[in-house]
């Protein structure tokens, strides 16, 4: 689950839930995210955003940033009570709730399919998710994804290899 925040014309903060999307590189991230969107026409707009990591503990916020339009409903963040601040890094707003956010400039977009790439410039992370080895522990952040076939959101489980370990055995 990621959260894109953006501000509008007039500099308010908006928010949305988006269920498609990746990290693609150390510093880009991809997205699909439709211009009949609030959030499209202020990405357009600004050229810059951020994207938070959906947690278990804000599970039912981030259902509704996914369920509600700002093009409906123009106080849709002020009725979360959300603390936004913006950005030291690009023209968007965090918001503080959430603790790992990236902060983003906008590459390139497709207005047929929604596709976007983006340079990550920055990430803030709240130290609570730090573990003692000083980097994200992701259980303490306890990330959330959806699952498309059930319409469920599922919180992210154990380990089950080390990456670049595990399949080594195959390797002659």
């Amino acid at each position: 689950m990621l959260i894109i925040a953006t501000y509008d014309y007039n500099g308010k903060p908006n928010a949305m839930t988006a269920a498609w999307g990746s990290i693609g590189d150390t510093n880009e991230l991809y997205l699909c995210i439709s211009r009949e969107h609030k959030t499209g026409d202020n990405l357009m707009l600004n050229k810059e955003f951020t994207v938070s990591i959906g947690e278990e503990r804000l599970v039912e916020i981030c259902d509704y940033l996914g369920l509600v339009s700002m093009k409906d409903n123009e106080d849709k963040l002020e009725k979360l009570n959300l603390h936004i601040t913006k950005s030291e890094f690009v023209n968007a707003p965090i918001i503080e709730e959430f603790r790992f956010t990236l902060e983003c400039r906008l590459k390139s977009y497709n207005e047929e399919t929604g596709a976007l790439t983006a340079s990550i410039i920055n990430i803030s992370v709240d130290e609570s998710i730090l573990g003692k080895d000083g980097r994200v522990d992701y259980k303490l952040l306890s990330p959330i994804t959806f699952d498309p076939v059930r319409l469920n959101y599922v919180k992210l489980g154990d380990v089950v290899g080390k990456s670049f370990k595990i399949g080594a055995k195959y390797i002659k």
